[in-house]
């Protein structure tokens, strides 16, 4: 299984903190955010490498950090050559570029690098495992704030129905958050999807396409995700995680 770590926005809701510098290596606790993630994409046997795609802007902060983090699963950083928000690839044109420059041709994992979560990966591998087929993240959350989320609904089985970005009405009870894993047979359906000119930006996008035309499933985790994407958030995670450790 090889993991891609979505780390190519430009994150203008937190300028001037990330004017030159990413989002996923603002401190938080006392360490840079993304090491939480790799703590947990350590614990998987599965994986044997880890990609981490960003812009041209954040290329050599992550180069770096990669360097000195000298992890136990090899890193390696691609650059997306984009320079700014107009001419950003988006989540999903990046895992497209990630595929490509890395030749990957087997299972992976996708998760954006701003996501601070407290479930752990290996019970959402295992729910995937059982599946076998892709599966998303989803937490049950409260009417209005399903509303600035992806939202699914599922069946009796936890098997995706229905998808929606941003509902004016939700009409199910899950929100999807960004934490994937596809087979690899889903890996062509990448560029295809792409190739149709649909939304290259939002993860989930892809999600609300591919359930149409193959299974996924929903894994309801147990815990929190945080979403760090403005001042207050990280505000709120740097506080919380502060006082945990």
């Amino acid at each position: 299984m090889k993991c891609i770590l979505l780390c190519a926005g430009y994150a203008t809701r937190l300028f001037p903190l990330t004017e030159n510098f990413p989002k996923a290596l603002l401190e938080v606790g006392g360490r840079p955010l993304l090491d939480y993630i790799i703590d947990e994409v350590n614990s998987l046997d599965e994986v044997d490498q880890i990609y981490l795609v960003t812009n041209d802007r954040y290329t050599p902060h992550f180069q770096k950090w990669a360097e000195d983090k000298n992890n136990i699963k090899p890193i390696k950083v691609f650059n997306d050559k984009t320079t700014n928000n107009e001419n950003r690839l988006g989540a999903i044109g990046d895992i497209q570029y990630t595929i490509e420059q890395a030749n990957i041709n087997d299972d992976l994992l996708i998760i954006a690098g701003d996501n601070l979560f407290t479930f752990k990966l290996r019970d959402f591998v295992d729910f995937q495992k059982e599946k076998g087929t892709s599966a998303v993240c989803v937490k049950e959350e409260d009417y209005e704030t399903l509303k600035r989320l992806g939202v699914v609904e599922t069946d009796e089985n936890q098997k995706i129905v229905g998808f929606e970005e941003k509902p004016a009405e939700p009409k199910g009870r899950y929100a999807a958050y960004a934490e994937y894993l596809y087979p690899k047979e889903v890996i062509p359906v990448f560029k295809k999807y792409l190739e149709e000119g649909n939304n290259a930006d939002a993860p989930g996008n892809f999600v609300a396409y591919l359930y149409k035309h193959m299974p996924v499933y929903a894994f309801p985790f147990e815990g929190q995700c945080y979403d760090v994407g403005t001042h207050e958030s990280l505000a709120y995670v740097n506080k919380l995680y502060t006082k945990n450790n």
